[in-house]
């Protein structure tokens, strides 16, 4: 009896433990995919072109994630930028990435945007001048020597360059002024502060030479050109609007600058019909007192009179954390607010609790369309549901972040948990010629494959090139969301048929 017995019990215990097994299973699979719906990107149907592509895009990536899941030290991304930014090029999946549509670039910095090498080409131009100032130097265009304080000896470049030992190794030397690469970030980049050190120096150095006119508007025009390279069909450029100047002694204002830029706007995509062209965020620097900002509101608001298809909005920008805080403008800035449309950047910093994160709460109140970086903003679950119940964006710059040291791994970037509660995101790319990225496919790449969940697919890709353009400030969105689209047929269908 005792055997039956014993037997019976066991019979009855696994039954329940099968039972409960399965719930285990079948919620396990409910929660799962109630994430997964949650996540940016959800809502979008694929055609059978899509899922036929999308196969492939997925094979690749599981391919790449599996091998360093097994093997760690072989997952780039846990490493500074510096160190994998030429590697990531071998990957199929960014060449994938490199050639698919990408909407907008909604987040960038005038002169920040070309490679060392294109600024480096520049200093051959003639007229220019060169003072050379132990670890620094000034650069400035002229007719004859410059009369700006120089602590050695005005010199033209290219009496430098020529009679230098090594026109290589002088060439070499130069450009170094123009990157942040260094090959051990770690050690020279030990804080926030000495990242932003250097990278404002890069603007202290090259400004004088960058305002010369002719310089400004080539620049500027070879950005749109490099933008359109990287499969990107406008861009919002943020500018301080500094004074240019040409060699015949003139001075042109931030209003006049902002018309050299339109007049660049125009005959590229006169150029170039299949560019949407380019819009004007003004953007001065924060680090000044509550007067001076009365006075940058008055030159926006009459660029915006003058320009008004061309102006899109106004923003504050510098290290916040050594930055004035916005909470300090709010008279001036409350005055201007239906007037002006508002991009602020706001935490952009790892503190919490301090005047920099706080900033946030500034600009959600302000009203302001899209917030920059946001970085802090997952600190702050109230302001996360407002972007999300407003309908704000967040304008995320991956490598900005990693090459400015708020973080190092980017699996613990903030952006995974806005792309998984389905935020209103839009990728952009801040300075990508300072940290020698390309215009927009590299911060693609790298979010989708150290950012995003192993899951996420096409959709994602697909929304976040999206959102770039619903969250814009183009007028006719509806025929550029159309194009777009049939851009992106035209990538799905090229993807299948070359058979990754």
């Amino acid at each position: 009896m005792w055997p039956t017995l014993v037997y019976f019990l066991l019979a009855i215990s696994c039954a329940v433990s099968i039972d409960e097994y399965e719930n285990v299973i079948n919620e396990r699979h409910d929660l799962l995919q109630r994430e997964l719906d949650m996540m940016l990107g959800n809502e979008i149907t694929f055609s059978d072109s899509e899922i036929k592509a999308n196969e492939i895009v997925m094979h690749l990536k599981a391919k790449e994630l599996d091998r360093a899941y097994r093997s760690p030290y072989a997952y780039n991304f846990t490493r500074h930028f510096f160190e994998y930014k030429d590697a990531v090029k071998q990957s199929p999946l960014y060449e994938i990435i490199k050639k698919m549509p990408k909407g907008a670039i909604l987040h960038a910095h005038d002169v920040g945007l070309l490679s060392p090498d294109y600024v480096l080409n520049m200093t051959y131009w003639d007229n220019l001048y060169v003072c050379f100032e132990e670890d620094n130097m000034q650069l400035i265009f002229s007719d004859k020597t410059p009369k700006v304080t120089c602590g050695t000896q005005w010199q033209l470049l290219r009496d430098a360059r020529y009679t230098s030992i090594d026109v290589e190794e002088f060439d070499a030397e130069l450009r170094k002024h123009f990157t942040l690469l260094v090959d051990e970030p770690h050690e020279v980049y030990f804080d926030v502060n000495s990242a932003w050190n250097r990278f404002q120096q890069y603007f202290i150095t090259t400004g004088p030479m960058f305002c010369y006119k002719l310089a400004w508007e080539q620049y500027f025009y070879d950005t749109l050109k490099a933008v359109r390279e990287d499969n990107v069909m406008y861009i919002e450029i943020r500018s301080t609007l500094p004074p240019l100047y040409d060699l015949n002694g003139e001075v042109y204002d931030s209003i006049a600058t902002a018309e050299s830029y339109k007049k660049v706007v125009d005959q590229f995509v006169k150029d170039y019909p299949d560019f949407y062209g380019a819009k004007l965020i003004y953007a001065p620097m924060r680090l000044v007192d509550a007067a001076t900002v009365k006075e940058y509101i008055k030159i926006a608001k009459e660029i915006k009179r003058r320009m008004p298809d061309f102006f899109a909005g106004f923003d504050l920008v510098g290290q916040e954390d050594l930055g004035t805080p916005t909470k300090e403008f709010l008279s001036e800035l409350v005055a201007a607010k239906d007037e002006l449309d508002y991009f602020f950047h706001a935490g952009e910093t790892n503190w919490n609790g301090m005047s920099s994160d706080e900033n946030l709460f500034d600009v959600i109140a302000l009203e302001t369309r899209r917030i920059g970086h946001a970085f802090a903003l997952v600190k702050h679950p109230l302001l996360l549901e407002e972007v999300k119940k407003r309908g704000i964006a967040l304008e995320v710059n991956v490598i900005s972040n990693v090459v400015l040291k708020l973080v190092g791994d980017v699996r613990n970037h903030p952006l995974a948990t806005f792309l998984a509660q389905n935020v209103p995101v839009v990728l952009s790319s801040d300075d990508p010629g300072v940290w020698e990225a390309d215009p927009l496919s590299h911060d693609f790449f790298i979010t989708f494959m150290g950012v995003a969940s192993r899951h996420a697919d096409l959709k994602l890709l697909k929304q976040l090139a999206l959102n770039s353009l619903y969250f814009s400030t183009i007028k006719d969105k509806d025929r550029v969301v159309h194009e777009f689209e049939i851009r992106w047929t035209k990538f799905i269908d090229s993807l299948v048929r070359d058979k990754w």
